[in-house]
């Protein structure tokens, strides 16, 4: 089969496509023709070698079509989406024909949506929906922030929050791209600066119900100066670099503000398990417009440099899909 493959760690001139052997799928694992998968920033830092030692095949998700599952639960043709498991780091992950990964990692979809726009779907809205749900808590929240909304994940959690009447803030570093957060829900966009918790708290002096912080170490010390008491604050990205930063919750955690990190990686771990993830009805919503759910671009498979290279550059302002 055809592969992306990292020759070494290091730049986007480090991926090329090679023939290799098509992957096996054991007992617990569902061989999956991919039809065509996201991007995500952890496929840079693997590439990069700065998660340590990683396969050498990234892609952390996928759509595509069932092959063969041994166990025999799903029909051969079925329309799956898988999303980690292992995939880009411990095995071989989407980038490529064929990727076997575990069966708690993958989801049977019934749906008619092209594959680029399916695509668009998985990691980003699976995500999305364990933070506002799981560790937000958005049946007991009126307002959220979502800082860094205009990333494939921001617009993510502003569809589904706006889709449940919340009233919904979310930032940019662009000051064109306000429109944008306009346009998919957003009811206040605003530009991020260092210090946005000031100007916020001016305009809603009695703090935020959540704030869903995906730029990350940057700017995690004022979201949590933007929430009330008994308020959340969920950090699910590192859009601003992942630098580390001093904390000291004496200091920097206000009494009675939750504060929690969710990791896409664990989806499909006995605690995080990809079954309280409605992604049927995700799907649904999307065919119906009410998450206005678009890859920002497309590329082919022997694109992939290209694509990461935009990807690097924050210059798609949404998701990244590549078919085959």
């Amino acid at each position: 089969m055809k592969a992306i493959v990292r020759k070494q760690y290091g730049s986007v001139d480090e991926l090329e496509i090679r023939e290799v052997d098509r992957p096996e799928a054991g007992a617990d694992d569902i061989l999956v023709r991919v039809r065509a998968f996201g991007l995500n920033r952890a496929e840079i830092y693997m590439r990069q070698g700065l998660w340590g030692e990683v396969a050498p095949i990234s892609g952390i998700e996928c759509v595509g079509t069932v092959v063969e599952d041994p166990a025999g639960e799903l029909q051969a043709g079925q329309t799956v989406a898988a999303l980690m498991g292992g995939m880009g780091r411990g095995i071989d992950g989407s980038y490529a024909e064929y990727v076997a990964p575990p069966r708690s990692n993958v989801v049977p979809v019934d749906t008619g949506l092209p594959w680029e726009e399916l695509a668009a779907v998985p990691e980003s809205y699976a995500t999305a929906w364990a933070c506002l749900h799981q560790n937000i808590g958005i049946d007991r929240c009126h307002s959220l922030l979502v800082r860094g909304g205009t990333s494939a994940l921001g617009q993510a959690a502003i569809n589904i929050a706006a889709a449940r009447g919340i009233q919904v803030l979310a930032t940019t570093r662009q000051a064109e791209r306000l429109a944008q957060l306009s346009g998919i829900g957003c009811t206040q966009p605003l530009v991020d600066t260092p210090e946005l918790s000031r100007d916020l708290r001016e305009s809603h002096p009695g703090g935020l119900d959540a704030v869903l912080d995906l730029v990350g170490n940057s700017t995690l010390l004022d979201s949590l100066k933007m929430v009330h008491k008994g308020g959340t604050v969920c950090m699910a990205g590192f859009l601003g670099g992942g630098d580390p930063i001093a904390f000291n919750p004496l200091l920097d955690l206000p009494s009675g503000v939750n504060l929690n990190f969710f990791a896409s990686f664990m989806f499909g771990s006995p605690d995080f398990p990809l079954a309280d993830i409605p992604l049927q009805h995700i799907v649904e919503q999307v065919e119906k417009g009410i998450y206005r759910c678009k890859p920002a671009r497309v590329f082919g498979f022997d694109e992939i440099r290209q694509a990461h290279r935009l990807m690097e550059s924050n210059g798609a302002g949404g998701k990244i899909v590549v078919t085959l």
